[in-house]
C-alpha cells in the first residue's frame, strides 16, 4: 500500500509573509491593553498556548484573540505564492501514485484560498485545518487523516518544530523542510530527514519508504 504524504501549508507549500512571532507579539500586546499581561514564559508559547493563557485570565478575550490571528492570516494571504519547487514536487509525487494531503493550523477558508491562489488545490485528496482538528503540535489532525486513509502509512513534511512534534506524538515519521536543526533538538523533535529543496523530496521519500519496508 502506498504511503500518504502530508504537507504543512505556510512556509512549506505556500510562501507568505505570515509571521507567527508577530502574531504572538500582538496577542501579548492585546493582553497588556486588556489588563491581563502574560508571564515572561509566554515568549516561548505557541499561538494556541498564548490565546489559552489570555483566555484563562479573561475568558471574554478568546474571540478577540482568534479574530486578531485571522486578520494576520488574511493580510498575509494577499502576498502568498508557491514555495519554490512545490509544484514540481507535488507533480512528481502524484505521478508516482502517492496520495497527498494538507495539515495546517490555518482555517479552512484561508487554506482553500491559498491553495487555489497558488494553483495547488487539485493535488490534495484531503485537507485538515484548525476547523476540523486541534492545532499542532497536538497530533489530533492525524485522527482525521487516518479516518480518511485507513491503514495507510503517513509521513509528515513541514518547516516547523510544531509539525515535527505533532508527527512524533502521533507516531509517524517527519521530514523537515528548511527547519532549524537547533530548534528541533531543543524541542526533542527528530526528523527522519532535513531537506532544503522540495524538488528532492520525491526521490528521498521513495528511498526512505523502501528502507522502512525492507
Amino acid at each position: 500500500m502506498s504511503l500518504l504524504c502530508v504537507f504543512d501549508l505556510d512556509h512549506t507549500l505556500v510562501r507568505s509573509p505570515l509571521d507567527l512571532a508577530a502574531v504572538k507579539a500582538d496577542l501579548r500586546a492585546l493582553a497588556v491593553r486588556s489588563g491581563c499581561p502574560l508571564p515572561e514564559a509566554a515568549l516561548r508559547w505557541t499561538v494556541e498556548q498564548t490565546i489559552g493563557g489570555i483566555a484563562d485570565r479573561s475568558p471574554g478575550l478568546r474571540t478577540a484573540c482568534w479574530d486578531l490571528v485571522l486578520d494576520h492570516e488574511r493580510r498575509a494571504l494577499a502576498a502568498a505564492e508557491c514555495e519554490p519547487g512545490a509544484p514540481e514536487a507535488l507533480e512528481a509525487l502524484r505521478a508516482a501514485g502517492i496520495p497527498l494531503a494538507v495539515w495546517t493550523n490555518n482555517t479552512r477558508p484561508i487554506t482553500e484560498v491559498a491553495l487555489r491562489q497558488c494553483g495547488l488545490q487539485a493535488y490534495f485528496e484531503t485537507v485538515v485545518t484548525r476547523d476540523e482538528a486541534a492545532l499542532k503540535p497536538d497530533p489530533d489532525g492525524l485522527r482525521v487523516l487516518r479516518a480518511a486513509h485507513p491503514a495507510r502509512p503517513i509521513w509528515v513534511v513541514g518547516d516547523s518544530w510544531v509539525d515535527g512534534a505533532a508527527a512524533r506524538d502521533g507516531g509517524v515519521p517527519f521530514i523537515a523542510y528548511g527547519a532549524d536543526p537547533e530548534e528541533l533538538r531543543r524541542r526533542d523533535v527528530v526528523a527522519r530527514l532535513i531537506i532544503h529543496d522540495l524538488r528532492t523530496l520525491p526521490q528521498h521519500l521513495a528511498a526512505l519508504a523502501t528502507s522502512i519496508i525492507t
